[in-house]
């Protein structure tokens, strides 16, 4: 492991050397166009961690497949598939996406997830008054608001009760409440890091228990706050469950209600859960694992139904009873109980969550002052005089106002980042659609131009950056190139190999005709499995059985008491079944009554061989049409290679050799 660990730090550091020598070397050309031994370099090191040690070793197999990757591009861009709006529409969505990590800063970012991460540790039950008034509202409103928030508060601290001062004076409706929802005295219970608004969440936060807060403004006005008591959060849980699905499939052919019950029963009785749950849940990427689910926290999943169950349980290995979800019949198991996991490991899902909450306007600011550092910004030294005249007009704040029509106003330069002009006609544009907001003011003209030209230039300023990044960003210019690349391969490979491989019809029955032989079933029985909970049961299920007695029948003697000693699964099984044992001997009647070290005892009656046989290409389409691409790409790079000159730079290559081995 060292000397692996060893030869991987070697191989980057000689690639990249190699590769920043003073002049780049063309590693080979594709019809005279040529990729260099930087782009070849970047990526094979970005996929080290997912190449084997063998072609970690031996790089021919891998800058093979670079070249095929080339070629790929190569056909793509004949074809002119770059040219598709379908592509560029998805292409702008993917740059959009991909430049939010980059629209960041990354030391406020890493402050406010460890705030978050600490705050999540608990929850606060806070009361509130809320008294409205504006962002944007005028110094006289705003005062008049604040004023009133304030005497409240001191009433409150001079004996007033919060929750009736919260009713009589709060204009947040749901204090006073109404005749469908009674009145909540401004009590918005147990919250944590990320239900309230950022400023008012803070506020909560650092206000103590049975205190009450200083006046906190939020988009909604001025609020006071009472927290009245501060407990642990919920963690999360582990679980494991067996799902019957509420359908009848090919294998359970019984009421899964009733076939739950039967399981339950069983379990209670002794049987092992995991062992159960690998043999008939039908959730099979949990029933594998012994019905196992990952851990999770409330609101996680989409089933309150099964959250609730799951969250009640408070003993390891406690068990539900049977209950109903959306999805179907459960029994669930408490398997752990998780407290917080470690900022480490919550830090990523944190910063996601943080940048689609208010808490980005502080992250945001942050960037536009690293916006102004990086470029050169020139702004019109009177374009705030002039727009304060503008706004003086008496019809400003109405809706008849227009923006003006004099175009030596609207032409002049607002500000400049590097060649880019931003006008005064691009801003009065900006208050002109802004006409609703623009209604709300009452005077302040020249608060409300301050504060909407500054919200309009960082606009522009983050717009401007995002669209530049290709150029000021190496590394946000290798991944938007792969994410180009890719999307005009799959575009490529979608014309070229997969719909042609679903709708030739003829070529893939030809070729389903010639590789028959990988298609094939393996030896089969129709049969019904009987599964015990103890070995004197499984005697008399095996007698009945051998008496040619009805499965009902059976039942009734069986499971006595409303005890469900006996469980049967009905169809037809290859071999190798999860539901045969593995000492099952195929060859019909009833067998022998089989233990696996998993399982309880089992005994399956044949009541027909089905010998090995070759599968219909109806019954396997969806894995020969799969097989029928590969061999259609395998054979569209061999045409390919064909189509284009490829010429390879031996000396360089065998450089790149070395410096590998």
């Amino acid at each position: 492991m060292k000397n692996s660990i060893q030869l991987i730090l070697i191989l980057l550091v000689s690639l990249t050397s190699f590769a920043q020598s003073k002049k780049d070397k063309i590693l080979f050309t594709i019809e005279g166009e040529p990729t260099y031994v930087s782009e070849f370099s970047r990526v094979y090191k970005k996929n080290l961690d997912i190449i084997d040690e063998k072609d970690q070793k031996d790089i021919q197999e891998y800058f093979d497949l670079f070249v095929e990757y080339k070629l790929k591009l190569k056909e793509a861009q004949k074809l002119k598939l770059d040219e598709k709006d379908s592509y560029k529409k998805e292409l702008a969505g993917y740059k959009k996406q991909l430049s939010r990590n980059y629209l960041t800063d990354n030391i406020t970012t890493e402050q406010l997830v460890k705030e978050a991460y600490d705050r999540l540790k608990t929850e606060v039950k806070a009361s509130h008054i809320l008294i409205k008034v504006s962002l944007d509202a005028s110094p006289v409103d705003t005062l008049a608001a604040y004023e009133k928030i304030t005497a409240l508060r001191k009433s409150i601290l001079d004996g007033a009760d919060f929750g009736e001062v919260a009713m009589k004076s709060s204009e947040d409706p749901s204090a006073k409440g109404n005749q469908r929802t009674p009145a909540n005295k401004g009590n918005l219970g147990y919250f944590s890091a990320f239900r309230m608004v950022y400023p008012f969440e803070s506020a909560a936060f650092k206000t103590k228990k049975g205190e009450v807060s200083m006046p906190v403004r939020t988009q909604y006005g001025y609020h006071i706050i009472k927290v009245t008591d501060i407990r642990e959060n919920t963690g999360e849980v582990t679980v494991a469950h067996i799902l019957l699905l509420d359908k009848e499939n090919g294998e359970n052919k019984q009421d899964p209600a009733e076939k739950i019950k039967e399981i339950y029963s069983q379990i209670t009785s002794g049987s092992d859960f995991g062992a159960m749950a690998k043999k008939y849940s039908e959730d099979r990427s949990s029933g594998v694992n012994n019905g196992k689910l990952p851990k999770f926290s409330r609101g996680r999943l989409r089933s309150k139904a099964f959250e609730d169950v799951a969250f009640s349980l408070n003993e390891i290995n406690e068990m539900s009873k049977p209950f109903k979800s959306e999805f179907g019949w459960h029994i669930v198991k408490l398997i752990s109980k998780h407290e917080q996991d470690t900022f480490e490991n919550e830090k990523y899902k944190l910063e996601q969550r943080i940048k689609r909450d208010k808490r980005a306007n502080v992250i945001n600011t942050s960037v536009v002052k690293k916006i102004k550092r990086l470029y050169t910004i020139t702004e019109n030294p009177t374009l705030r005089e002039d727009f304060h005249t503008l706004a003086k007009a008496n019809n400003f704040f109405t809706r008849s106002w227009q923006k003006p029509t004099d175009n030596a106003f609207l032409s002049k330069t607002l500000f400049q980042v590097k060649d880019t002009k931003f006008t005064y006609n691009d801003f009065a544009t900006y208050l002109s659609k802004n006409k609703a907001r623009m209604m709300q003011k009452n005077g302040d003209p020249k608060g409300f131009i301050n504060r909407s030209f500054r919200e309009y230039m960082e606009g522009k300023l983050l717009a401007f950056y995002e669209n530049d990044l290709e150029n000021v960003n190496e590394e946000f210019a290798a991944i938007y190139g792969e994410y180009r690349d890719g999307l005009l391969l799959f575009d490529l490979m979608e014309e070229q190999i997969w719909d042609k491989a679903k709708k030739d019809s003829i070529g893939l029955e030809t070729f389903f005709n010639k590789n028959k032989e990988n298609y094939k079933w393996k030896d089969r029985v129709e049969a019904v499995i009987a599964s015990c909970t103890d070995e004197k049961a499984a005697e008399k299920v095996q007698q009945l059985l051998k008496e040619g007695k009805a499965l009902d029948e059976i039942k009734k003697t069986v499971n006595e008491d409303a005890k469900v000693n006996v469980i049967f699964t009905m169809g037809t099984f290859e071999e190798g079944h999860r539901n045969l044992p593995k000492e099952f001997d195929q060859k019909k009647g009833v067998s022998n009554i089989l233990k696996d070290k998993e399982s309880d005892f089992t005994i399956v009656k044949v009541n027909e061989l089905i010998p090995a046989s070759y599968k219909e290409l109806s019954e396997i389409k969806g894995k020969v049409i799969s097989d029928y691409q590969v061999h259609l790409e395998k054979e569209w790079i061999k045409n390919l290679k064909e189509n284009y000159k490829v010429k390879i730079n031996k000396k360089v290559y065998r450089k790149l050799e070395k410096l590998v081995k």
